[in-house]
């Protein structure tokens, strides 16, 4: 099959033949139709997060099952299913609690890739997934049935950029209606964010970025106000919108160590920040602990939106449904896969939301 392989951290990504072995017990085989490409996959690519090369990266994506492993119930072939790169046991400590993505279990995957070069060398699994290529093998817990109603394209959407985004306002925060929210970054992620905060009844959601394309689409996801932080001041603005209390939530969306940094400038008390957005390994922060305590302040990690598959996706699958959930206005372009190399590099110039490789 063909997939795009990492030889080198930081080199272009080359198309090749790679071998995938066949699903084994608990493990599902799915032919994708689309990969988005998320900011994640482009960091572990240039080797932010250090790892092991070969590598096909690739982990937001949606497709047609084609083959089951033994022990598998509720899948079957022809079904259409988004794929994520959140494998749960279900019976760990952190899995009976609900807490997903959590869990602390290892599965044979996670040992042995499925992924194989022609002559025979193991290719790395990127983030649990390797969807950078047209076929994939996976833990059945990664799957998430869909209706086949709904396009694989904009489906795919939701294995992470939805689910990050929206899962850190609606499951992480729990934000509740009537609070000012605050979003810093209006890419993918964050422009779920925003829409989260508007579904979860937020009477003000502001929108921080560089770019004004960026913000205009922020307005159309439920965005309240916008603020370009190259023209305007952000604690300022923040400040002048809340009744000079700052905002209850404030979500930074980028892995950027001042975006972290600066969020913490824009809380009122008991105001929380969720840092949503992953830096690269070692990045450190600094804040003032006794002023933080003092204000009653939180600091809450979120990954993946806390994300549980069989609860969460058939909300959002019938939110899109009823029109009140945005996809499709999310996809920048498409592209084939052996264009990936020219729609990574469009994701990096900072304009696109989510460009999309189709199968």
């Amino acid at each position: 099959m063909k997939a795009a392989v990492c030889r080198e951290f930081g080199k272009p990504l080359v198309i090749e033949d790679v071998e995938l072995a066949p699903p084994q017990i608990g493990e599902v085989q799915v032919k994708l139709a689309a990969c988005a490409i998320c900011h994640s996959d482009i960091l572990y690519a240039e080797g932010a997060w250090g790892g092991r090369l070969p590598a096909v990266y690739g982990h937001e994506a949606a497709g047609v099952v084609e083959t089951i492993g033994t022990g598998v119930s509720g899948i079957q072939p022809g079904d259409h299913v988004l794929v994520t790169l959140i494998r749960s046991c279900g019976t760990c400590h952190y899995c009976s609690q609900g807490k997903l993505v959590r869990c602390e279990s290892t599965f044979r995957l996670d040992a042995q890739s499925p992924l194989r070069a022609a002559d025979g060398q193991s290719i790395v699994q990127g983030l649990r997934t390797g969807a950078f290529a047209e076929t994939v093998v996976v833990d059945a817990s990664q799957i998430a049935p869909i209706p086949k109603e709904v396009p694989l394209d904009a489906a795919s959407l939701l294995s992470c950029g939805v689910i990050t985004g929206c899962g850190a306002v609606v499951n992480t925060a729990q934000l509740h209606s009537g609070s000012s929210a605050v979003i810093i970054g209006t890419g993918g992620v964050g422009l779920n964010s925003v829409q989260g905060a508007a579904l979860s009844g937020a009477e003000r959601v502001i929108a921080l970025d560089l770019s004004d394309s960026k913000l205009d689409a922020a307005r159309n996801f439920g965005a309240t106000h916008t603020v370009n932080v190259s023209k305007e001041n952000a604690q300022e603005a923040v400040f002048g919108l809340t009744d000079g209390r700052g905002a209850d939530y404030v979500f930074v969306t980028v892995g950027a160590k001042s975006a972290l940094e600066q969020g913490f400038g824009l809380l009122r008390k008991g105001g929380a920040l969720v840092i949503v957005g992953m830096t690269a390994d070692n990045v450190t922060i600094a804040f003032d602990s006794c002023a933080f305590a003092g204000a009653e302040q939180r600091l809450l990690g979120s990954k993946m939106g806390s994300t549980r598959l069989t609860v969460d996706i058939p909300w959002y699958v019938s939110l899109y449904q009823q029109g009140r959930l945005k996809l499709d206005e999310l996809i920048s372009g498409r592209y084939p896969l052996e264009q990936i190399n020219e729609a990574i590099v469009d994701v990096k110039q900072g304009e696109a939301l989510r460009n999309i490789i189709v199968f």
